[in-house]
């Protein structure tokens, strides 16, 4: 740990990485980001190339509350957990559920390139290797319309569905899908900022809202967004590193109340760690700690850091309103 707080500047002077995905996730091979160490110990950035200074800003302000502040007092000591399968084949998605320690399995449906007979397939898959006893939720990504996210939740719930993640892109389809369909709907991508559970609720929307930390800036920001939301949480990873992952631990230990398991179990899908005691799941549950980061494991993917560091300083200048900043005005 370092000594006094450091001021914005200096906390932005942080160690980027680069980690390999085992499978292709959302159309993407590698994670990135930078880690920065404060005075409460890790905390991570780590954005998705698309995004630009204004929505960095939330990225940022997550990463700082970790580093500099911490997070508040846990209600329990560990987070119930789903193994994630990405649109691989059959063969795969058993394994990866098999392999995975959880009783509850979120599947990916509607990838780009593939029909709905391969979503019937996977899923049947997924079903086998949990047993009748699991529980298993499909994620869209809202990539369906109303008729078509109708149509295959109807088909994908013989067999068994907890709920079904973002099966289409606006409040408006989601609300459509919910009055036509007996599965519970979450909404994930429509909740990005924190007024976005308020109008997810509002629309009669989604049954569950799905929170991340990172975008949602931070471990005490998505606890108001979930108290003034009033639907139950599920809490999910932006796909990051053990230190990412950790917060998004903390904000699941907080809650008052946790009926779901959280897609919090996604180290497995990074082929490295910058951790020598990675978050991976036993019997279903990630424990509620701190991460601390191994020299050795961040040096094996540690990339240049400048990029990550001039994001970080657009970003921060666009939260603080600063004239001229990158993407600010």
């Amino acid at each position: 740990m370092t000594g006094a707080e450091p001021g914005p500047a200096a906390s932005a002077a942080g160690r980027a990485f680069s980690v390999g995905l085992r499978n292709r996730f959302r159309g993407i091979t590698v994670r990135e980001g930078m880690l920065v160490r404060g005075p409460a110990g890790w905390g991570e950035f780590s954005p998705f190339a698309e995004y630009g200074p204004r929505e960095c800003a939330r990225w940022w302000a997550a990463c700082h509350e970790a580093a500099h502040q911490g997070w508040p007092a846990p209600v329990r000591d560990r987070v119930p957990v789903n193994v994630t399968v990405p649109a691989v084949d059959p063969d795969r998605a058993h394994a990866i559920v098999a392999a995975g320690g959880c009783a509850t399995a979120k599947v990916k449906v509607a990838e780009r390139g593939q029909d709905p007979a391969e979503d019937l397939a996977r899923v049947e898959a997924v079903r086998d290797a949990l047993g009748p006893s699991g529980l298993l939720r499909v994620d869209a990504n809202g990539a369906w319309d109303v008729d078509t996210a109708v149509r295959m939740v109807r088909a994908l719930d013989r067999f068994g569905l907890e709920y079904v993640e973002q099966p289409c892109a606006t409040l408006d389809e989601l609300a459509a899908v919910r009055r036509r369909v007996g599965v519970p709907v979450a909404a994930d991508e429509s909740v990005r900022r924190a007024e976005d559970p308020l109008r997810v609720r509002a629309a009669g929307a989604a049954d569950i809202v799905v929170l991340k930390v990172q975008p949602l800036g931070g471990v005490r920001a998505a606890l108001r967004v979930a108290e003034a939301c009033g639907l139950p949480v599920v809490v999910s990873s932006a796909v990051e590193t053990s230190v990412g992952l950790a917060a998004g631990v903390a904000l699941a230990a907080a809650l008052p109340e946790l009926p779901h398991a959280c897609g919090l179990a996604t180290m497995q899908m990074l082929t490295a760690d910058v951790t020598a005691d990675p978050l991976l799941p036993e019997d279903g549950f990630l424990p509620v700690r701190r991460v601390e980061v191994d020299e050795a494991s961040l040096r094996a993917v540690e990339v240049d850091p400048a990029g990550w560091r001039a994001r970080a300083a657009a970003a921060r200048a666009a939260a603080e309103g600063v004239p001229g900043a990158p993407g600010a005005g």
